[in-house]
């Protein structure tokens, strides 16, 4: 993969270029541009594979980079050293991004997930500048053996762990078998009235038809599903309803 950098603190960018030489070297950096307007004119002409984006920049963002461009053809990592709030809006796009300082295990986990996800969709970067801006895009990016979905939080009625990957049951009685561990999908949906009730499922709050007692009991959802509640969450599932 032929990958160029845009940062515009040189150490930062250094230190990026050293680190991927030394844990990915099937990565190849063709250009490394600590001015965001010459980055601009190397993917235009350059064509890389892959971009890694720092997002604060001055005069002009990472962010407002992507958007001056007509498409977007090349997968995209960014380097940011934002808060948490703002990583889980990247997590709700499954657009990855690396925390600064970098790390050599984090770039190869980075480098690995886009080479199974050939580029980044306008719809993953809508996603992710409306949870930036506050907005609170209801849908979340889904990565799959086939590429992505984006789904309405809502329409997911529990998911289940099957190993390192997760299997999501939604309202229609379709199922999905997720790239994603549990935790993993746990996090994305965080704030979305989700909650996890054992070490193997997260259910939807809204879908609980009826809950029976037990050491932990167990949750029937609407679709007649039973799950089962560990007895170490079961008193934090009682308060959220107020028992």
């Amino acid at each position: 993969m032929k990958a160029i950098i845009i940062d515009d603190e040189r150490h930062c960018a250094a230190t990026l270029k050293y680190e991927i030489e030394r844990h990915v070297p099937e990565v190849e950096i063709i250009g490394v541009f600590d001015q965001p307007e010459e980055g601009l004119k190397a993917i235009e002409s350059q064509k890389p594979d892959l971009v890694f984006l720092d997002i604060e920049m001055p005069r002009m963002n990472g962010f407002e980079l992507l958007q001056s461009l007509p498409k977007i053809d090349f997968s995209l990592i960014f380097t940011t050293a934002y808060d948490e709030f703002a990583l889980k809006a990247f997590q709700f796009s499954a657009i990855d991004y690396l925390l600064k300082p970098v790390s050599g295990d984090d770039i190869q986990k980075a480098v690995l997930k886009v080479k199974s996800q050939h580029g980044v969709s306008k719809a993953q970067l809508d996603i992710l500048f409306s949870r930036l801006d506050g907005k609170g895009f209801s849908k979340i990016a889904l990565p799959s053996s086939e590429g992505l979905e984006f789904v309405k939080a809502d329409s997911i009625l529990h998911c289940e762990s099957e190993s390192n990957y997760t299997r999501v049951y939604f309202a229609d009685k379709r199922r999905m078998l997720v790239s994603r561990t549990l935790k993993d999908i746990e996090e994305m949906l965080e704030g979305q009235g989700f909650f996890r009730v054992h070490h193997s499922h997260v259910i939807n709050l809204n879908n609980i038809a009826k809950y029976v007692k037990g050491s932990g009991g167990y949750v029937v959802m609407d679709d007649g599903t039973q799950i089962p509640v560990s007895r170490s969450r079961k008193d934090s599932l009682m308060q959220l309803f107020g028992s």
